[in-house]
Order: structure tokens, then C-alpha cells, then sequence
């Protein structure tokens, strides 16, 4: 038996901005931390911890009674919820956080093995950023926390253990231990998890928090909250509380989707309980799913389209049927309480993009994380200003499509290949646009002022698409000229709209 220590209620492990690493305590006490820190995929994990933790505490009955509860009252009670549970959260210990001692036959893993954007193996290492470290009990913890959702399928998992007797979800077709499924927070490709922000953490958790009608409307967890898994850990992959776990929200939080149990070199590996996917029922609130065709579509992180494009698809239920594009349970059920309580709000949006072959999910070249915030203005949300906004949007698409026509055209009229070129002058002009985006944001009110304000941005919009043909189309020589002068992109159309 391992002696208890390193709590997470107590010691600095948090990634927190401005601020370093900071205790579970600390975070519940203090309303002057901003924002998490690390990168995207371990944030969303964090806020799913701190969620996981705020609604395990002190989940509403409805909006009267979450209005009542408040940041401070919520936070009050995550702190008393802590000091109940506290012999849970030591990351060694007989009841280890979130593992599972009885895994401890199956192989150890590195720790640098189950981490996206390390190099272990026969992999290639291009900068130091990807060579394995010596990981301290508060990144370890970090690790753990985000093993449990967003683990990579492949063959690192020893699915030769198996804690359920009789059960054959981590086997193959042929009887023998199959590769391990992906983790449900990150499916097949990279799922684009999105939350509401607030002023502060304690206030992002607030806003973020389910209440108990809205998961009966939602009909998406027949078991409601559901138990935290520190209160009660699964003894196996398919027994009764793992059945919960899928039933549940706290299960969509903290899914246990891998059995760990940490060493000093590394980590007791596999897989854990199996998450049906959206296709099946089986959603994350943070993510935005399109169930209005025949076949549901997700939306996936991509690097190539950062998350702020996407604003419009996720708040696309204004002026909407229930049935119409994408819908996120996070952003739906809070956007209005957001728009009645603050003032400003943010939307966040990031994840993960990766690839796959045979089974085996990896960070290649081309996948990267992604993330972006946007502000929201409460006194001027409604469906008015989403109409101008995706107005605007569609029409920065149209500039976008045309510079891509015109970047091909130029090297067509030399007969050389711009297909390479031209996706590449479209992620420039894209780069440039989002510098002003918050402002377009915060100009689609029907006023005067931010029509005018409007014009501006459209002239600067204008004024970066020939900023990026011209970057990637030069003009050197006399025929390179004319191929410049011919394709060169008319914008006139674009200024000319009503702003």
C-alpha cells in the first residue's frame, strides 16, 4: 500500500494564466484567476474536472435556483464539497485519483508514449518541444486527468487485461486484445469542444453549469449528473457503475475511457469504458453535432480553419428550429442566462486535430492544436446582430474563394501549378483577417456608428486580400507582370454591399 500524498486539493497543479500552477483549493477561493493555462486539450480537460466537480456539489434544480446559487455560492460549495471528498483526490495512495491498481498487470507505458506531441519510438524529432522529460507529480496529474478523455487509440494500450469477467469489447474478431478505441472527447478526428467564459474561473464554471431540467429536456444522460468517479471508481470496463458512467453527464466530463494506474517510469495502460459515439447518442456537451441530415455530422478542430470561422455554425440555432445546424448543449442552454447576467461574455472554442492509420490515432505534421476566444457584447446579442455578422462572414468567404480563383489564374496565365500557392495565400488573407475579427464582432448592432465602422473593416478586409495575392503572385519580370495585372482581384462588388 502506497502512502497517501500529493493531493490535488491542496498542491499547485493547475496551470492557471498569470499565475503558475495553483491548487483545486486555491481555484474555488480566489475570483482573481482569469483563465486556464496549458494547451487547449488540457484546458478543456481542467474545465471538465472543475464542471465534473461544481455539478457533483451543487447542481440547480432549474434557472430560478441556479440564479440563486451565483459564482460565489457555487464556489462556496465546491469548497465544502472538497473538504467532504478530500481523501479522493491524493494522486498516490490506497485510492489512487482516477486509477485503477487492479490495472497494475498490464505493460508500462512511458509517459512520453500516450502524449500527442512527444516522439518516442522510431518517430522523428524536429524540435525540443517534442523530446521526452522527466514528468513531476503535477504534470503527471495534468496527464492522468487528460488520458481520461482525450486518449489516442492504438496499440499502446494492453487490452490483454480485462477487469469485467466475460467481457469482449477489447478484443478483435479474431479473439485476441484488440487496438484501443479512441477517447470520446476526441473521436475519430478532433472534436471542437466549446465553452462560455466569464470575468473569472469561478464565474465560467457558473455559467457553464447544467441544471437539473435542463438535462431532462436535453435527453441526452437518462442517469442525469450521475456519480463523480472519485466517489466511485469502476471495478471493471462493463460493470454496473461503468454502465452509469455511460448513461450519465459526469460521464461526458470524466469519461474513465482508460484504466492507469501511475509508476515512477511510467504508466499501467489500457483501455477503460468504452463511450458509444455521437452517431450513437453518445455527445459531449462542449461539442457541436448537425443532426439535421440524414447522417449526423460533428464538427472537427482544423488548422487550416481556425475556431473563430466556426462562431456562426455554433450560434447557429438563432432565429432556428431545434432541428437546424449545429447544436451544442454548452453554448445553447447558457448563452441566455450569459446575455441576462454579464455584460460581456466570451465564447472559447479549441481541440485537438488528428490523423489515423489502422487503428492508430497520432499528431502528424499537418494536425495541430487549435484555439480561439471572442468577446460578446450582452446588449447587442439577438438574432439582428447574428444575421449581420453570418452577412459579413459569408461575404469575407466570397473574398476568400475569389483570391483563391485568382491566385490559380495568375500562375495558369504562366502555365505553372498554383495549386500548391493558392491555399496558402488563402491562409494568409485569413491570418490577416483575424486580427480584426473582434471588431467586426463588435460592429454588427444596427447603428449608425457601427455601420460606418463596418465600411472600415470592409476596406481593411479588401486591403488584405491584395495584401496576400500580391505577397504570393510576383510581379518581377514583364510576363509576370501581365499575369499580375490580369488576375489581380476586383473587390469593387464587395465594397459596394450595404455594410
Amino acid at each position: 500500500m502506497m502512502e497517501c500524498r500529493f493531493n490535488l486539493i491542496d498542491e499547485p497543479w493547475i496551470p492557471v494564466a498569470d499565475y503558475g500552477r495553483v491548487s483545486l483549493r486555491q481555484i474555488f477561493s480566489n475570483a482573481e484567476y482569469r483563465s486556464l493555462g496549458g494547451n487547449p486539450v488540457q484546458k478543456i480537460a481542467l474545465l471538465k474536472l472543475l464542471l465534473a466537480i461544481a455539478q457533483a456539489a451543487a447542481t440547480p434544480k432549474d434557472e430560478a435556483e441556479w440564479k440563486a446559487l451565483g459564482a460565489q455560492g457555487l464556489a462556496e460549495r465546491c469548497l465544502s464539497y472538497l473538504d467532504k471528498w478530500h481523501d479522493r483526490f491524493y494522486l498516490y495512495g490506497d485510492k489512487p485519483f482516477l486509477q485503477m491498481p487492479a490495472i497494475k498487470s498490464a505493460r508500462v507505458q512511458s509517459y512520453g508514449a500516450v502524449l500527442p506531441e512527444v516522439s518516442t519510438g522510431n518517430t522523428t524529432v524536429l524540435s525540443q518541444q517534442q523530446v521526452q522529460k522527466h514528468l513531476d507529480d503535477s504534470e503527471r496529474a495534468l496527464l492522468l486527468l487528460t488520458l481520461m478523455g482525450f486518449a489516442l487509440s492504438g496499440k499502446k494500450t494492453d487490452n490483454s487485461v480485462v477487469l469485467t469477467e466475460g467481457y469482449a469489447g477489447k478484443k478483435n474478431d479474431k479473439g485476441k486484445p484488440s487496438t484501443g478505441k479512441p477517447g470520446p472527447s476526441v473521436g475519430h478526428m478532433g472534436f471542437l469542444h466549446s465553452f462560455l467564459i466569464g470575468s473569472d474561473i469561478p464565474k465560467t464554471l457558473w455559467l457553464n453549469l447544467f441544471t437539473r431540467r435542463q438535462l431532462e429536456e436535453m435527453n441526452s444522460y437518462p442517469d442525469g449528473v450521475g456519480i463523480a468517479p472519485w466517489e466511485q471508481m469502476p471495478e471493471g470496463e462493463d460493470c454496473e457503475h461503468a454502465k452509469q458512467l455511460k448513461r450519465a453527464l459526469m460521464g461526458r466530463l470524466i469519461p474513465v475511457c482508460r484504466f492507469c494506474f501511475l509508476t515512477e517510469d511510467g504508466i499501467h495502460y489500457s483501455e477503460g469504458v468504452s463511450h458509444p459515439g455521437y452517431k450513437e447518442g453518445g455527445v459531449d456537451p462542449s461539442t457541436a453535432v448537425n443532426y439535421s441530415g440524414k447522417e449526423l455530422k460533428a464538427l472537427w478542430v482544423d488548422p487550416e480553419k481556425r475556431p473563430w470561422r466556426e462562431l456562426t455554425s455554433l450560434l447557429g440555432f438563432f432565429g432556428q428550429s431545434d432541428s437546424q445546424g449545429f447544436q451544442s448543449w454548452q453554448l445553447r442552454n447558457g448563452l441566455g442566462r450569459a446575455q441576462e447576467k454579464t455584460n460581456a461574455f466570451a465564447i472559447w472554442s479549441g481541440g485537438l486535430r488528428v490523423s489515423s492509420n489502422a487503428g492508430e490515432q497520432y499528431a502528424s505534421g499537418s494536425n495541430d492544436f487549435v484555439e480561439s476566444q471572442v468577446w460578446l457584447d450582452s446588449s447587442i446579442l439577438g438574432d439582428i446582430w447574428f444575421s449581420q455578422l453570418k452577412k459579413e462572414m459569408d461575404a469575407i468567404n466570397d473574398l476568400a474563394k475569389n483570391l483563391y480563383g485568382r491566385v490559380q489564374g495568375f500562375y495558369k496565365e504562366q502555365t505553372v501549378d498554383g495549386s500548391k500557392v493558392a491555399p496558402l495565400a488563402t491562409r494568409h488573407f485569413w491570418q490577416l483577417c483575424e486580427r480584426d475579427f473582434q471588431d467586426l464582432v463588435d460592429q454588427c448592432d444596427q447603428t449608425e456608428q457601427a455601420a460606418n465602422d463596418r465600411h472600415k473593416l470592409r476596406r481593411r478586409f479588401a486591403g488584405y486580400v491584395h495584401q496576400a495575392y500580391d505577397q504570393y503572385c510576383p510581379r518581377e519580370t514583364a510576363r509576370q507582370l501581365d499575369a499580375w495585372a490580369k488576375c489581380r482581384p476586383n473587390n469593387s462588388k464587395y465594397l459596394k454591399q450595404e455594410a
